[in-house]
């Protein structure tokens, strides 16, 4: 099949859910609900760890710099989702297809360590206590976080450049919500074995490794909460890391169900409704599930609001 040089191109269809007008209008709607819960919650965490002097530690830095990637990571992706749910025009230019893969990918790469920093903070607070302070200073958590922020874009580098060099077939209408890397192979005119077998290296060194640290990391958690002879220290200890924990399985959960599983004309759906909720809905979730189940957010945020309101 003839190709053309992605350069080439005025830019792309990304089809999404247009073959059923009426869930479009309905996603339209719950998806613009949500971006807007997403961007108050996330913005209120960052304001609550930033203004309350108690909140000046280890664990709520590295959340406010999660709330930070997670308004970036929505905001990279959402309003252009928007605009192909409220209409028939899909497009997307050239220049937004890069911008969008190159920022998401990097977002979402930073996040995959970030959560791997955040599982070793917990590590730390509840196996060492006693050296807890000592070991998390600030010039290291600086360094994590960038080590986080810095090693996400350059993976994202990498994998834009190599995936754009792809010369791509005359057709350019992708199956999709959102500019993928997988997206873009699936219309490549070219032999893709190199850039699959890159991917499946990307993804090891960003979803595989960092579960494991993360998973090795709360191994070692609950082995030293079960010897607290105290239930309410147990309790409190566990309390701590529930948060984390469950960020981290809807997180790596549909990353792993999006990337993984093979896909064909079944699962195509699945696949959208799975790259919506790890875009839209776990950004949104994420402030909840921590101010739910955190009693110094909760008193943190209510001060906060009362202040405003006063």
């Amino acid at each position: 099949m003839k190709g053309t040089n992605a350069s080439t191109l005025a830019g792309f269809i990304l089809l999404g859910f247009s073959d059923q007008p009426h869930l479009e209008m309905v996603l339209l709607l719950v998806v613009s609900i949500i971006y807007i819960l997403t961007l108050m919650g996330n913005t209120a965490i960052i304001l609550v760890s930033y203004f309350n002097s108690k909140l000046h530690t280890p664990m709520y830095f590295f959340l406010s710099n999660l709330s930070f990637l997670d308004l970036c990571f929505t905001t990279s992706v959402v309003p252009q989702m928007l605009w192909n749910l409220k209409g028939p025009d899909k497009t997307i230019s050239y220049t937004g297809c890069v911008i969008q893969m190159y920022v998401a990918l990097g977002l979402g790469s930073t996040e995959c360590v970030l959560l791997t920093v955040m599982a070793y903070d917990r590590f730390n607070a509840i196996c060492r206590p006693l050296h807890y302070g000592v070991i998390m200073h600030p010039k290291l958590l600086q360094q994590l976080a960038a080590l986080a922020w810095i090693s996400g874009f350059v993976e994202s580098m990498v994998q834009t450049i190599l995936v754009f060099q792809l010369p791509l077939c005359s057709h350019h209408m992708v199956d999709d919500l959102m500019w993928e890397e997988p997206a873009l192979i699936k219309i490549a005119c070219v032999n893709t074995t190199f850039l699959e077998n890159e991917l499946f290296i990307a993804l090891f060194l960003y979803v595989v490794i960092p579960l494991g640290l993360i998973l090795a990391s709360y191994g070692c958690i609950v082995r030293s909460v079960l010897k607290i002879k105290s239930t309410e220290g147990r309790r409190k200890a566990f309390g701590t890391c529930g948060s984390h924990l469950i960020v981290v399985v809807l997180f790596f959960g549909t990353i792993i169900s999006v990337y993984i599983q093979p896909k064909n004309k079944y699962t195509q759906n699945y696949s959208k409704f799975l790259s919506l909720f790890y875009t839209v809905v776990t950004p949104s979730l994420n402030p909840l599930i921590y101010t739910l189940r955190n009693k110094e957010v909760k008193w943190a945020l209510s001060r906060l609001v009362g202040r405003d309101s006063s």
